[in-house]
């Protein structure tokens, strides 16, 4: 018989988890053996052990965010793969996930079939990626002198939610030098000449959240 992978389903919405856990526990060889309504709980629970693949949301209340738990999770020996499961896919949130050790990215409203297809990939250590998110990954690849980095993605990121240099440089632990070079390439890469224009053109090509 063959063994079972067993989950971690991590996620705040108590109704998210239950769709999750529905879906997933009608394929015999998965089972769900354990829930976590916070990231720390997630990372907390992963550190037990008995985990296979956790499913981590990347949006949680105050606190600890999916991607820094994620980070958290596989950084230690022998640790449960993650496999995001979420709403967003901006390069915002894809890139810093895969950075920080995901496996795998699929988006909420992913079939049961994909779903389930996409635990299993993850369970055996291979890359499992929604295809909007495979796509822009390999538009990055084909295009790499016009692709924002994952530093210039979250510098505008943060210009999007309205804080001065002065507050990336502090949040992001960089001089504001180096946040106001960043801006420069941005505006290089994407042909604008203003904070508003640079929010706007990545805004439409989705590389941060609308």
């Amino acid at each position: 018989m063959t063994a079972r992978i067993r989950l971690l389903l991590a996620d705040d919405h108590p109704v998210v988890r239950a769709g999750l856990r529905a879906v997933l526990e009608t394929e015999p060889d998965l089972e769900v053996a354990a829930e976590a309504a916070t990231a720390e709980e997630a990372v907390a629970l992963a550190a037990l052990g008995g985990v296979d693949v956790v499913l981590m949301d990347l949006q949680f209340g105050p606190g600890m965010g999916g991607a820094q738990a994620t980070a958290a999770i596989t950084a230690r020996p022998g640790a449960p793969r993650v496999l995001i499961v979420t709403t967003y896919d901006s390069d915002a949130d894809t890139l810093g996930a895969i950075e920080a050790g995901a496996t795998g990215y699929l988006l909420k409203d992913a079939p049961p079939a994909e779903l389930a297809a996409a635990v299993r990939e993850a369970a055996a250590g291979r890359t499992a990626l929604a295809p909007a998110v495979a796509d822009r990954l390999m538009d990055r690849m084909r295009t790499p002198a016009v692709a924002l980095s994952l530093r210039e993605v979250q510098v505008l990121d943060l210009v999007a939610q309205g804080l001065a240099n002065l507050e990336i440089a502090r949040r992001l632990h960089i001089s504001q030098a180096t946040v106001k070079s960043h801006l420069v390439h941005v505006y290089a890469k994407l042909g604008v000449d203003s904070r508003t224009a640079a929010v706007a053109a990545a805004t439409a090509r989705g590389l941060i959240r609308r």
